[in-house]
C-alpha cells in the first residue's frame, strides 16, 4: 500500500482513545484521516452514509469479506463492522496517516494483512479508574458498564501479548500521554508535511 503508514489505536472504551485523537486532530489538521468501516446496522438519525460508516446488507459485506477485500471485520450484538483495503487506501490516497481505532481482535488480524501500520495501546492506568471515568460519563446503564469492563479486562489481558504493540500508553496524564503519542508518530507526521510541500 502507498502513503503513509496507517495507525491502529486501540484499548478499552474510556482508556482515552478519542481525547487524544481529538488533540492529534486539531493539532495537525489534514495529516490524519480516519478510514470509514462499513456496517451491516441500521443507519442512527443523522449519520450520514459514507460518512460515518459505509452502510451495507450483511449479504454484500460477506461477499466482500470472502473476496478478501476486508483487513479486519467483527461482530457485535447481530452486527457486523469492518474496515476494508479500500477505506485504508481512500485515506492513503490523500496522503494523510490512516488511523484505525480498532478492538484487540482486530489488532490480530491485521498481524496477518501487509498494511504494516504502528499498533498503538491506549490503557487506563487501572480498571477502578477506568470504571470511575465510564461512570461519571452517565451515558451507560449499570447492565452495559459491567460489559464494557469485563470487555476492558479481556483486552488489557490480551494486550500483555509481547510484541503486539509498538508503543503502550498508560493514560494517567493526558498531556504525558499525548507527547508520547505524538512522540512515536512525529517520523510519519513529517513525512506527510514534506511529501505535501514537494
Amino acid at each position: 500500500m502507498q502513503g503513509p503508514r496507517p495507525v491502529v489505536l486501540s484499548g478499552p472504551s474510556g482508556a482515552g482513545k478519542s481525547t487524544l485523537l481529538k488533540k492529534l486532530l486539531k493539532d495537525y489538521e489534514n495529516v490524519f484521516g480516519f478510514s470509514v468501516s462499513h456496517t451491516t446496522r441500521q443507519p442512527r438519525p443523522g449519520e450520514v452514509n459514507g460518512k460515518d460508516y459505509h452502510f451495507v446488507t450483511r449479504e454484500e459485506m460477506q461477499k466482500e469479506i470472502a473476496a478478501g477485500e476486508f483487513i479486519e471485520h467483527a461482530e457485535f450484538s447481530g452486527n457486523m463492522y469492518g474496515t476494508s483495503k479500500g477505506a485504508v487506501q481512500a485515506v492513503q490516497a490523500q496522503n494523510q496517516i490512516c488511523v484505525l481505532d480498532i478492538d484487540i481482535q482486530g489488532v490480530k488480524n491485521i498481524k496477518k494483512t501487509d498494511l504494516n501500520p504502528i499498533y498503538i495501546s491506549v490503557q487506563p492506568p487501572s480498571i477502578d479508574i477506568l470504571e470511575k471515568r465510564l461512570r461519571d460519563r452517565k451515558t451507560e446503564t449499570e447492565e452495559s458498564l459491567q460489559k464494557r469492563l469485563t470487555a476492558a479486562r479481556v483486552d488489557l489481558e490480551l494486550s500483555k501479548e509481547p510484541g503486539l504493540f509498538d508503543l503502550v500508553i498508560i493514560n494517567d496524564d493526558l498531556e504525558k500521554a499525548y507527547s508520547e503519542l505524538k512522540e512515536v508518530l512525529l517520523e510519519e507526521i513529517k513525512k506527510t508535511q514534506e511529501s505535501r510541500k514537494s
